[in-house]
C-alpha cells in the first residue's frame, strides 16, 4: 500500500502511548509518519490496557480501558489502523485465554474476534493491521498454570486475524528485540519491556516495510 499521504489510526498500549521514549515524537508510530510521508499520525496508546475485558476491576482503573471499548473514540477518517497489543493480557491480565470459537470481550480469543469485527465495521474501507507483542524478559509463568506462554497470544491474534484476512506483522518472530539476550536488552529496550529510541526505530522501519507490501 503506499504511505505517502495517508491517515492512520494507531491502536495500543504503553509503547504506543510512548512508554521508553523520552518523547512522544520517537514512538514507532510518529516516527513511520516522518519516514514514509504519512499525512497524519495518531496515538491511541493507554499503558497499562488490555485486549480482552477484565472481571475483576483493576487498581488502577486506566488499564480497564480495553481495546474493544476504544474503537468508538478513534477518528473515522483513517485509511490505515494499526493495533498493536496483547503484552499485557499475558502480563497482568485476569480474562481466560478462551478458544477460537469465542465471542465475548472476556477471554482474549473473543475479545480478538470482537476486536477485528469491530475495527472492520468502523473502518470497511481501510488497511487494518496488527502487530503481535515483543518479546519479554519473562514469557513464561510457572505460578499461574491457567496463563499460556506469551508465544499463545501470538498464535491466537495471529489465528484469529486470519480468519477475518487482516494482515499481521509477527514482531515476536521479526523484530530481532528480544530482551532475554542482554546485548539486545540494552540497545533497543529501557527496561526489558518497552523499546527505546533505537527500538521503536527499528519497529517503524520494519512495520513500514511490511505496509509496503500490502
Amino acid at each position: 500500500m503506499k504511505l505517502e499521504g495517508i491517515k492512520a489510526n494507531f491502536l495500543g498500549d504503553s509503547i504506543t502511548e510512548g512508554a521508553g521514549v523520552p518523547d512522544v515524537k520517537y514512538t514507532y508510530w510518529n516516527v513511520l509518519k516522518e519516514r514514509y510521508g504519512l499525512a497524519e499520525a495518531r496515538g491511541y496508546g493507554i499503558g497499562g490496557t488490555r485486549i480482552a475485558r477484565q472481571t475483576v476491576p483493576s487498581q488502577n482503573p486506566k488499564y480497564d480501558l480495553d481495546f474493544c471499548s476504544r474503537v468508538d473514540g478513534m477518528d473515522p477518517d483513517a485509511d490505515l489502523v494499526v493495533v498493536f497489543g496483547g503484552t499485557n493480557d499475558f502480563g497482568h491480565g485476569d480474562a481466560p485465554f478462551g478458544t477460537i470459537d469465542d465471542r465475548t470481550e472476556f477471554t482474549f480469543y473473543g475479545a480478538c474476534h470482537v476486536l477485528m469485527r469491530s475495527l472492520i465495521e468502523k473502518y470497511p474501507s481501510a488497511t487494518i493491521v496488527f502487530m503481535t507483542p515483543l518479546h519479554r524478559a519473562v514469557e513464561k509463568k510457572p505460578e499461574r498454570p491457567d496463563v499460556p506462554h506469551l508465544s499463545e497470544y501470538v498464535r491466537a491474534i495471529k489465528e484469529v486475524a486470519a480468519l477475518y484476512g487482516i494482515p499481521v506483522y509477527d514482531l515476536y518472530a521479526n523484530s530481532n528485540i528480544d530482551p532475554q539476550i542482554p546485548v539486545q536488552k540494552e540497545l533497543f529496550t529501557k527496561d526489558g519491556l518497552h523499546p527505546n529510541i533505537a527500538g521503536a526505530a527499528r519497529i517503524a522501519e520494519r512495520l513500514g516495510n511490511f505496509l509496503l507490501t500490502l
